[in-house]
């Protein structure tokens, strides 16, 4: 079974790093060296688990997740690669990072923060934002922990209306929820091992996790390859001034193998393949996910951000609507010119109009004149050259573009193509 990548979400203070930290505890992927440290610095008392991922000196200090940090562990039926995002609003990009290429999400929510005389629970802002962030991410599970549990005299009370809470909330968004656990971060319940309770006779975190689908893109799609590398092949040259190039990438969809027609991208030339590498040896093809070399027959103009595809289909254009994920504390503004990154090639790129902005807490589009951070929004984006984008739904490599702002340099949004549409007319730039 294929390792799967997960994320931690949720709001601040949620438990998102003692989560992780338990696991990697009850999973047995500590060194001995880092546990000697966390009994150091306990002094007597419970260690904290969450000083395993919380690796800089400022998150240290002041008890938060800033960074994406990275940790790894395996089971005796698979291998995990996890993602620790940060809950607090201004580091929302850094949870966007995480999400991409995620296989799951798991969405923390603090049961102690929630108001449970209430009818109906209230969630938290960050816990629905980042619900729905995941989702636009394509992330393919989403999976909610409910977490201090053992902080409720009435445990399963508490659950089973914030349960209904989250129930609700997902059937409004469209949300994929794989599973939703009761778990104590901080004494272990249901996080390796099943609950002992009356009132659950339901799966542990893990079991959750080591059942999920992991990510895959579409082989038997059309062919879809951004060039990230070409490398001049001076040591199998076959004789003077014949140095075979090799164009390298990640195949985002399809498949490829000596002897198939392409077209390279924006300059509409074709070529036959010759050869197809991986990891520096021939083989007889490579497919989407596999960081592919490709040799032609012929000498083309190929550079780095140009893409590789199959004839007649992909389409390019200067104009497509997407959604805008923006996290900026600049707010986004028609009009101003940015910076985009589609595959490995930079273009600039304005917003020519902002459509609707998405009211977080009612799930509904709402007029908007801008964009302010940590909002969502449905915009038409305009790029200097023309892009053969795709939608998000279709491919997460050809529909997603990072925005970058010029003068700052800060990565400022993440784009996702919701259709294609035709050129507009040439404008000035």
């Amino acid at each position: 079974m294929k390792a799967l990548r997960f994320l931690t979400a949720g709001s601040v203070d949620d438990g998102k790093s003692t989560l992780i930290g338990r696991l990697l505890f009850d999973g047995q992927a500590i060194l001995a060296d880092q546990l000697d440290t966390l009994e150091r610095r306990a002094a007597g008392r419970p260690i904290d688990l969450s000083l395993l991922t919380d690796g800089l000196e400022a998150e240290r200090e002041q008890g938060i997740t800033i960074d994406v940090a990275y940790r790894y562990f395996a089971t005796k039926t698979r291998k995990f690669i996890i993602a620790d995002a940060p809950g607090h609003e201004q580091y929302t990009r850094n949870m966007v990072t995480a999400a991409a290429g995620s296989d799951a999400a798991v969405v923390l929510v603090d049961i102690t923060k929630l108001d449970l005389t209430q009818d109906e629970v209230v969630l938290l802002p960050q816990t629905r934002r980042h619900s729905l962030l995941a989702q636009l991410l394509r992330v393919p599970s989403i999976v909610f922990a409910i977490n201090k549990i053992d902080a409720l005299d009435d445990a399963g009370a508490g659950f089973a209306k914030v349960k209904a809470a989250l129930d609700k909330f997902a059937a409004a968004a469209g949300l994929n929820v794989a599973a939703t656990v009761p778990v104590s971060a901080l004494r272990g319940d249901n996080v390796t091992q099943p609950l002992d309770a009356p009132w659950w006779n339901g799966e542990s975190l893990l079991q959750v996790l080591e059942r999920l689908p992991t990510l895959s893109e579409r082989a038997d799609a059309p062919l879809s390859l951004p060039v990230q590398y070409v490398q001049k092949d001076a040591y199998q040259s076959k004789g003077t001034g014949v140095q075979p190039r090799v164009l390298w990438g990640r195949i985002a969809h399809g498949a490829v193998k000596a002897g198939d027609t392409i077209e390279v991208l924006p300059s509409k030339q074709t070529a036959v393949v010759s050869e197809v590498r991986l990891a520096g040896e021939t083989v007889p093809s490579a497919e989407a996910g596999d960081s592919a070399g490709l040799v032609l027959d012929r000498q083309l103009d190929v550079s780095r951000g140009d893409w590789i595809v199959t004839p007649g289909s992909a389409s390019q254009t200067k104009t497509f609507p997407a959604t805008l994920a923006w996290l900026d504390t600049e707010a986004a503004k028609p009009g101003r010119k940015y910076w985009v990154r589609h595959g490995n090639r930079w273009v600039q790129a304005r917003i020519s109009a902002i459509a609707s902005v998405l009211d977080i807490n009612t799930l509904q589009p709402q007029d908007a004149h801008e964009l302010p951070v940590n909002t969502i929004g449905r915009v038409q984006m305009e790029v200097q050259h023309e892009l053969p984008v795709e939608p998000f739904v279709d491919n997460r490599v050809g529909g997603a573009l990072i925005v970058v702002d010029p003068a700052s340099h800060r990565t400022s949004g993440a784009l996702l193509v919701d259709v294609q549409a035709a050129a507009p007319a040439e404008e000035a730039w």
